[in-house]
C-alpha cells in the first residue's frame, strides 16, 4: 500500500516514464468520458422519432450537450489548473452517471436535452481540453505528439462507441442503453481518477515559465490578442467540421442508405481522425503548431467540397474517410500554440477558453445545419455553410503565420 501511494503521488520529470504513462491513462480517460458527446448522434434518428420532431429539434439535445462541454471544458480546466486533474475526472464520472439515468426517464425533449447540456455535456468535457493541458505540462519534446495522444480520447470515443450504443438501441432500445452508458462510465473513470493525483514539479512549472515568457518576447501579439484570435479561429472551424460529424448518420437515412451506414461512417471518420491526430502531433513537433492547424484548415475545406460533389455510397465512405485523415489533428494545435506562448499555469483556463469556442461552434453549427435542412429540405446549403466558415478559420490562420513580422513560429 506504501509503495502504491508514493507511486501515484512522487514527484516525477517530464519526459519520464511515468509521464508516458499518465498519457496511456489519459487515453482512456478520454475514451471513456467523450462518449457524452456521440451518444446524443448515435440516437437522433430515435430521438426524433420518439418525440414526434423535425430535425433541427432533433438537433436540439446535441446543442445543449456541446454547450454543456463548452462551459464544462472553461470550468475543468481551472479545477485541474487549481487541485489537480484527478477533481475533473471524478466529477465527470458523477456527472455523466447521474446525466444518463435522468436522460433516460425523459418523457419529453426538454427533460432529455436539459440532461445532456448540464450534466452529460459537462462531465464528457473533463475527457478532453483539461486532460490536453495536463498532459502538455508532462512532456517537453514531444508535446506536440503528446497533446495529440491525449486529445485522441475523443475520437477513439467516436469510432468505438457508436457501434456499440447503435447495436445496444436496437437490442434494448435507447433507455436501457444510456443506462448502461453513465453505469459504465462511471464504474471506469474513478479507478482511472488515480493516476493523475501526481501534479508537475515547482521546478517543472518555473522552467516553463521562463521557456513561454522568452517565446512571449517575440512573439509581436500580446497574449490577449493571440487568445481572441485563437478563439475566432476555433469557432470557425468547428462550424465547419459539425455538419459532416453530427448530421453523417441523418444524411444517409435521408438518402435511403440506412442509419447503419452512416454509424459506419462515423466510426471510419474518427477511426482515422485518429490518425490525423498523431500525425500533426509529429509534423507541429517539427513545424509548430500553427503551420500544421493551417494544413489542417486546407485540408478541411477540400473534403468537405467533395460532400457538395458526390452522394454515392462508396462516394460517401471515401470522403469520410478523407475527412477523418484532413481535419482530426486541427483542434488539438490551438494547445499546442498556447503552450508555446501563454502562461503553463493558465493553461488549463486558456485551453478551455479556446476549447469552448471550438464546442460553441460544433453546438452552433449542428443546429444551424439542421435548420438549414429543414428550410429546404436538404444538406447542400448546409455544406455550404460548412465551406464559409472553414475559410474564415483559414483567413486567419494563414494571417497568424504569413503576417509581415511572422513571428509566430516554432519556439
Amino acid at each position: 500500500m506504501v509503495n502504491l501511494r508514493q507511486f501515484l503521488t512522487a514527484p516525477a520529470a517530464p519526459d519520464s516514464p511515468y509521464a508516458w504513462l499518465r498519457l496511456v491513462a489519459a487515453v482512456l480517460v478520454g475514451t471513456v468520458a467523450c462518449v457524452g458527446t456521440w451518444s446524443v448522434v448515435v440516437a437522433l434518428p430515435v430521438i426524433q422519432d420518439e418525440f414526434h420532431l423535425v430535425r433541427a429539434g432533433a438537433s436540439f439535445p446535441y446543442t445543449l450537450t456541446m454547450l454543456g462541454f463548452a462551459f464544462g471544458s472553461l470550468t475543468m480546466g481551472r479545477i485541474a489548473d487549481r487541485f489537480g486533474m484527478a477533481v475533473p475526472i471524478l466529477i465527470g464520472a458523477a456527472c455523466l452517471l447521474a446525466g444518463y439515468v435522468l436522460a433516460a426517464q425523459a418523457q419529453s425533449l426538454t427533460a432529455f436535452a436539459l440532461a445532456h447540456g448540464l450534466l452529460i455535456g459537462v462531465g464528457a468535457s473533463a475527457g478532453f481540453a483539461p486532460l490536453m493541458a495536463d498532459l502538455s505540462h508532462w512532456f517537453v519534446r514531444f508535446r506536440g505528439l503528446a497533446v495529440t495522444v491525449a486529445a485522441s480520447g475523443s475520437y477513439l470515443a467516436g469510432a468505438l462507441w457508436p457501434q456499440l450504443i447503435q447495436s445496444q438501441i436496437v437490442a434494448q432500445g435507447w433507455r436501457s442503453t444510456h443506462v448502461l452508458i453513465g453505469v459504465a462510465a462511471a464504474s471506469a473513470l474513478v479507478p482511472l481518477s488515480l493516476a493523475f493525483l501526481r501534479r508537475p514539479t515547482a521546478h517543472t512549472m518555473a522552467q516553463a515559465e521562463q521557456a513561454t515568457a522568452a517565446a512571449r518576447g517575440d512573439l509581436g501579439l500580446s497574449p490577449r490578442s493571440l487568445q481572441l484570435w485563437l478563439m475566432l479561429a476555433g469557432f470557425g472551424c468547428c462550424m465547419a467540421m459539425s455538419m459532416p460529424q453530427v448530421h453523417l448518420v441523418a444524411y444517409c437515412g435521408d438518402l435511403g442508405y440506412g442509419a447503419a451506414r452512416g454509424t459506419q461512417m462515423l466510426s471510419l471518420m474518427l477511426g482515422l481522425g485518429i490518425v490525423s491526430r498523431l500525425a500533426s502531433g509529429l509534423v507541429s513537433d517539427r513545424i509548430g503548431g500553427a503551420m500544421t492547424l493551417l494544413i489542417g484548415s486546407m485540408m478541411q475545406g477540400l473534403a468537405l467540397f467533395l460532400y457538395l460533389l458526390f452522394d454515392g455510397l462508396t462516394s460517401l465512405y471515401i470522403i469520410s474517410g478523407l475527412f477523418g485523415l484532413f481535419q482530426g489533428g486541427i483542434v488539438p494545435m490551438y494547445t499546442v500554440i498556447i503552450r508555446t506562448y501563454l502562461p503553463p499555469r493558465e493553461a488549463g483556463m486558456r485551453v478551455g477558453l479556446v476549447m469552448m469556442s471550438t464546442i460553441v461552434g460544433m453546438a452552433a453549427g449542428g443546429y444551424a445545419s439542421g435548420l438549414i435542412f429543414d428550410l429546404t429540405a436538404s444538406y447542400r446549403m448546409a455544406f455550404l455553410n460548412g465551406l464559409a466558415w472553414n475559410l474564415v478559420n483559414l483567413v486567419v490562420i494563414a494571417w497568424l503565420v504569413f503576417r509581415p513580422t511572422r513571428r509566430l513560429q516554432p519556439a
